[in-house]
């Protein structure tokens, strides 16, 4: 997130990373304060006041420096966060030779927060992680170099600067993923949205006068029955092609909308499948789709081998909560008694397999419903929520 402006899609996660700077630009004022209040007390435990002075003056200015720098997207490198870290570092191997061998409080103190937290927010937890081991390792080490035992406030500055930084990363990591997440489905909305507004006026247009002229040409007869024929046609394709836009929803990862899925089929079939669904989507478990639309797509190849190629076939997607069904109807001469036991007797198990047993595993029910007139599949798959 650093040299050229970012992709649209991490947009947002800059967003959240500018306002934790704003935030980390107040703590690293109050940590500053609180650090040249507690050296002007404490100045009567330096050996060597002139370094100690030295050290709190390059803390300020730098704090000043950082305010500037962390402001800016643009400005925050890896060269930048390595100076921040390293001076903090510096400030701490250097309170040995301003204080003395006996001294308590390291020079920055609390002054190190800012470049801790600085690393967590830009790298996440393992910035924080990393940081947290530099800023741990030099304060034992400065207390080993001069012999003193480490005691429990040693070890505790330490256990808080181990959990502090990686815990403050990953929150920042999930802030930065839940923006991202959230801008995403904006625009999926305002898309959604649009799509519903240019599906009204191809409805109020197009469709309509489509829908005139083949009712107008079929009236006719003729040479025009053709052209009314070909009206037709193309207003089941518009509206078909309608109905995926509206249908289509922002990925969630987890679920897919089996009325857009359904739809997509119906259009792959060349028009000779005329699908309806509900105007709103039917999200279900990605899983649940899969095997639905197979399980539709063998009773459209049962269409086309026991029919024929061209007879038409009709899918239907009704949605309740807790359930959804899907009708495949045909208008065939129907199949015969005893087919389906011959053909499972035989070793073709198209039906009991590709339909009946994808809804069994599914925890559904595949109804057949079959005579002269036709047949027609009934699929029921229950649905964990509402739908």
């Amino acid at each position: 997130m650093t040299g050229a402006a970012p992709p649209v899609d991490e947009r947002a996660a800059v967003a959240v990373e500018d306002r934790l700077h704003r935030a980390l630009a107040l703590v690293r004022v109050v940590v500053t304060v609180n650090m040249v209040a507690l050296n002007l007390w404490r100045r009567d435990n330096y050996d060597n006041p002139a370094l100690g002075a030295a050290v709190v003056t390059v803390a300020v200015v730098w704090t000043g420096v950082a305010l500037w720098a962390y402001s800016s997207a643009r400005r925050r490198t890896p060269l930048l966060l390595g100076a921040d870290l390293a001076i903090a570092v510096g400030a701490i191997l250097l309170t040995p030779l301003a204080k003395g061998a006996d001294f308590n409080a390291t020079i920055p103190g609390f002054w190190v927060m800012g470049a801790l937290l600085a690393w967590a927010v830009h790298w996440h937890w393992k910035g924080g992680l990393a940081a947290a081991v530099a800023l741990s390792a030099a304060d034992i080490v400065i207390r080993v170099s001069v012999d003193q035992p480490i005691d429990q406030a040693n070890y505790g500055n330490v256990f808080l600067l181990m959990i502090g930084g990686p815990i403050v990363g990953y929150m920042c990591a999930s802030l930065q993923r839940m923006a991202v997440e959230r801008d995403a489905a904006q625009r999926a909305a305002a898309a959604a949205e649009e799509r519903t507004r240019l599906a009204r006026a191809v409805h109020d247009g197009v469709l309509q006068v489509l829908s005139l002229v083949q009712r107008r040409a079929g009236e006719a007869g003729g040479d025009l029955a053709g052209l009314g024929q070909l009206a037709g046609e193309q207003e089941r394709n518009l509206r078909s092609l309608i109905r995926q836009q509206d249908t289509v929803t922002a990925p969630t990862g987890s679920t897919v909308d089996l009325a857009g899925a359904l739809e997509r089929l119906g259009s792959a079939h060349a028009g000779r499948v005329d699908v309806a669904t509900p105007g709103t989507p039917v999200p279900v478990p990605t899983h649940v789709a899969q095997e639905l639309v197979a399980a539709v797509s063998a009773c459209l190849d049962n269409v086309r081998a026991h029919v024929g190629d061209t007879a038409p076939a009709w899918v239907l997607l009704d949605a309740v909560p807790g359930e959804v069904t899907v009708s495949v109807r045909d208008d065939g001469p129907g199949i015969p008694d005893g087919r389906l036991e011959a053909a499972a007797a035989s070793g073709r198990l198209g039906v009991g397999q590709s339909i009946r047993g994808r809804l069994a595993d599914l925890g559904g029910t595949a109804r057949l419903d079959t005579g002269t007139w036709g047949t027609e599949w009934e699929l029921t798959v229950p649905i964990e929520g509402d739908t």
